[in-house]
Order: C-alpha cells, then sequence, then structure tokens
C-alpha cells in the first residue's frame, strides 16, 4: 500500500463521496472504486459500508483513516525535513476561495509565494465563498479564504486579511422600483429583493430584517456576491454585498450603493487552515506568507 493510495483513502473517508473523491485526486470514479477494492482485499477486511442512501466507514476503515493520516504527515515531515533550504521545497498544496478572493486578495500575496517558494505549486479552486469554512475544515482543500463567523471551528486556524462593510446595492440603471428607493422610510417589502441561498451575509441580511419588523420581497436567491452583483446590474432587484465585492467586480458601474443606514458587522475575511494541515512546511510557507503580505482593507 503507497502513499497515493492512502492519499486516496483519506479522501474518500473524508469526502464519503466516490465523485468528489476522485475529482479531490484527478481520477475517474471507478478508478477510485478499483482501488479501494484492492486495499479491501489486501487487508482482507471491508473498508466502507454502501447502500442506495449513503457511505460509512467501517471500524477497519475507521482505523485505517488515523493510520494513514498519521503515516502521510510522517512522510512528508520527513521528505520536507531533508530538503535544507526553503527554495528547496517541493510540493502541491490547494487553496478554496472566491473569485471576488482570487482577484483582491490573492493578487499581491502570490508573487511574493511563487518567489520565494518555487517549488511550490499551487491548486486554486474558485466557488461559492459560503463553502469555504467547510472545504477547509473537512480537509478538501489544504487551505481556504472565507468570511469568518463570530465562532470560528476549533480545529480551524485562522488570520484576518482583511474587514470589508456590508452595502446595500441597487442597478446604476432606472429600474420599475427605483422610484420607490427614493422614498423615506424605504417601502422594502415592495422591492424585489436578491439575496444568497445562504452564508454570513444572509444571515445577517435575514436578522436585519427581522430587527426592521419587516419582510423582504424576495425576487431569487443565488449563489455568490458575483452573481448578486450580476443580478441587481441586470435591474432585477437590489442587494447587501460586501464593499471587497464592488472593489473588484467588473460590473461596478453598473450598480450604485443606496443610502442605507444599518448596524451590521463588516464581513472580517481570513485564511483559514486545519492545525493538523499545518504541520505540512508547504502549506506552512503559504501560511507565513499570507501573515507577511500587506493586505488591503475596505
Amino acid at each position: 500500500m503507497d502513499t497515493r493510495e492512502l492519499e486516496l483513502f483519506i479522501a474518500l473517508a473524508e469526502t464519503l463521496h466516490f465523485g468528489r473523491a476522485a475529482e479531490r485526486m484527478h481520477l475517474s470514479p471507478s478508478a477510485v472504486s478499483r482501488t479501494l477494492q484492492r486495499m479491501e482485499e489486501e487487508l482482507g477486511q471491508r473498508l466502507l459500508e454502501r447502500d442506495s442512501r449513503q457511505v460509512r466507514l467501517t471500524p477497519a476503515g475507521q482505523h485505517l483513516l488515523q493510520f494513514a493520516r498519521q503515516q502521510l504527515a510522517q512522510w512528508r515531515a520527513f521528505v520536507e525535513s531533508i530538503q535544507p533550504h526553503y527554495r528547496l521545497l517541493r510540493g502541491e498544496i490547494s487553496l478554496y476561495c472566491s473569485v471576488t478572493a482570487a482577484h483582491s486578495l490573492l493578487a499581491d500575496l502570490l508573487p511574493t509565494f511563487r518567489n520565494r517558494y518555487p517549488g511550490i505549486e499551487l491548486k486554486l479552486y474558485t466557488g461559492d465563498q459560503a463553502d469555504a469554512i467547510d472545504r477547509a475544515l473537512h480537509g478538501d482543500e489544504d487551505l481556504a479564504i472565507a468570511a469568518l463567523p463570530a465562532r470560528v471551528p476549533r480545529r480551524l486556524q485562522v488570520q484576518v486579511l482583511a474587514q470589508s462593510p456590508l452595502v446595500f446595492i441597487a442597478p446604476s440603471a432606472p429600474a420599475s422600483f427605483s422610484p420607490l428607493l427614493e422614498q423615506r422610510p424605504i417601502p422594502w417589502e415592495q422591492i424585489p429583493l436578491i439575496q444568497s441561498e445562504r452564508g454570513l451575509g444572509r444571515q445577517r441580511l435575514d436578522r436585519w430584517f427581522r430587527e426592521q419588523g419587516l419582510r423582504p420581497n424576495v425576487y431569487a436567491q443565488v449563489s455568490g456576491h458575483e452573481a448578486i452583483v450580476s443580478m441587481v446590474a441586470l435591474g432585477f432587484g437590489v442587494s447587501l454585498v460586501p464593499e471587497l465585492v464592488l472593489a473588484t467586480t467588473p460590473q461596478r458601474d453598473s450598480v450604485r450603493r443606496l443610502d442605507v443606514a444599518h448596524s451590521m458587522a463588516p464581513f472580517s475575511v481570513g485564511l483559514c487552515v486545519r492545525e493538523q494541515r499545518l504541520e505540512s512546511p508547504l502549506v506552512q510557507a503559504f501560511w507565513e506568507c499570507a501573515r507577511a503580505s500587506n493586505q488591503p482593507t475596505f
């Protein structure tokens, strides 16, 4: 059983999904299934139980997961320990973030990181920022950039990269509801609202409407702040987004800020890593570069 098989089993055990494990390992689901079958034959034990509804680890699989993590951590530590200089570090790490974070927070960091550690390849995965905390926590990627909740899970280490106030936005071009935005107070229950499907921004917006005693007129729920800005720019409604998004979106001239007083705390955007992953010198190298980097504050 080699290190690649151990890495594959960890991916499968952490995701409990053959498709997602295959994506992480850059293999086909059938290749993952065949490798698991070989491992089970070699050990003479079932490692996973599968039925039509779920996949779960057997007791033997739980023991193997613990063993695999320990063995890989020791192997990586050994390989990295015999490389005497930081520029000789070799390997691959992965980072998950939103498109906005990729444009705004990585632009200054990546040139420094690549100059210091040319042998470390960074795999970047982008998507909805609402998924970032879970992806770091569950080990889908080594690191993630996320909007930080008030209580960060105990297994995560974080460092704040930026603060971003939350702002209400409306389309710059006239829309059917534009006259309503000039009224005071704004009749929110008559104005179409674009909101996130989930995540920290959605939670804060829901709480704000409850505190105002208002029931929002929800037009659409979408995934990701970039999609929200696009829908507002097209005139479908108004919304709430971090100012960080407005600073980087190519559609910033197609939306305008609304003068709405609120007491919602700004987003703290941070780099997240599971404590165990920081044992890797490769991950530690990126972590220290981020700490030394001067990130913008919005």
